[in-house]
């Protein structure tokens, strides 16, 4: 099936499954020819989401890149410009977790979650808006928080805290670069049937002493409103980054939207 074209060009970084696959599926789906970023071992799962967003008749190309490597986020968002004639979208979604006691995280453990959640997401921002700005184009930027950037979860503490940092960097990226017709905002989804939060509900419940879904079941059932106790699917999340792309959010900018089925009331 082909979809309408818009000419626009987006990049989605960690769309190799997840969040991220969806995302970019959805901004295909809109019309935007889509690039795919990803680390090497997703890298079979990039390509094949490339080849589904060639099948709807847009370009789409794989990107191997480190999102908290600066110098070579710069490098991949020229070669996007170059290969695929510009960047007008950038959707910052690569990001990692890790659950444990805050008490017991070394360097190392502070280091990674930073250096992913928070510069990756800073690297895409500045690299992009370089790009927008030699374009002379409208553009839209749009970083992955979460709740945790408003309501901090045990066990979870340094990836809230790199949540919370990207919810601010969204608020000053947006200051300075309204003056380009540059819009900057950030979506922050609850808890999403994801390999992340499989990772999160093996970890919590490694400490609780509890069998794999129980925790997760709990905070779903506990937390959520809608549903009621629905457990959020990556395409929650997509539809809410189509709208922050698209015509409609001509005049949002600085936000961080909560899609979450009602668990955090911002």
């Amino acid at each position: 099936m082909s979809a309408k074209q818009t000419g626009k060009v987006a990049l989605v970084t960690g769309s190799g499954r997840g969040i991220g696959k969806a995302i970019a599926l959805r901004l295909a789906r809109d019309g935007h020819h889509v690039a795919i970023n990803d680390i090497e071992a997703l890298q079979s799962d990039g390509q094949a989401v490339v080849k589904e967003i060639e099948a709807m008749g847009l370009k789409s190309k794989f990107y191997l890149c480190d999102v908290s490597s600066f110098d070579a986020v710069h490098k991949m968002v020229a070669d996007i410009a170059k290969d695929l004639g510009s960047l007008d979208i950038c959707v910052a979604n690569a990001g990692i977790a890790q659950v444990k006691p805050l008490i017991d995280c070394e360097a190392a453990d502070l280091e990674r979650i930073m250096n992913v959640n928070y510069h990756g997401v800073a690297n895409c921002y500045i690299a992009s808006a370089k790009q927008m700005i030699k374009q002379g184009t409208e553009g839209r930027i749009i970083g992955a928080a979460s709740i945790v950037a408003y309501r901090p979860f045990p066990l979870l503490s340094p990836y809230s805290a790199s949540k919370w940092a990207v919810k601010g960097l969204t608020q000053g990226a947006a200051m300075e670069w309204a003056k380009h017709n540059i819009r900057v905002c950030a979506y922050a989804p609850g808890i999403v049937g994801t390999g992340m939060w499989d990772l999160i509900d093996d970890g919590l419940g490694a400490i609780a002493g509890t069998e794999k879904n129980v925790q997760r079941d709990s905070y779903v059932k506990s937390l959520i409103h809608l549903g009621p106790g629905r457990i959020s699917v990556p395409e929650d999340v997509a539809k809410v980054v189509s709208f922050l792309s698209g015509p409609d959010a001509e005049y949002m900018t600085g936000q961080t939207v909560v899609v979450d089925g009602g668990m955090q009331f911002a």
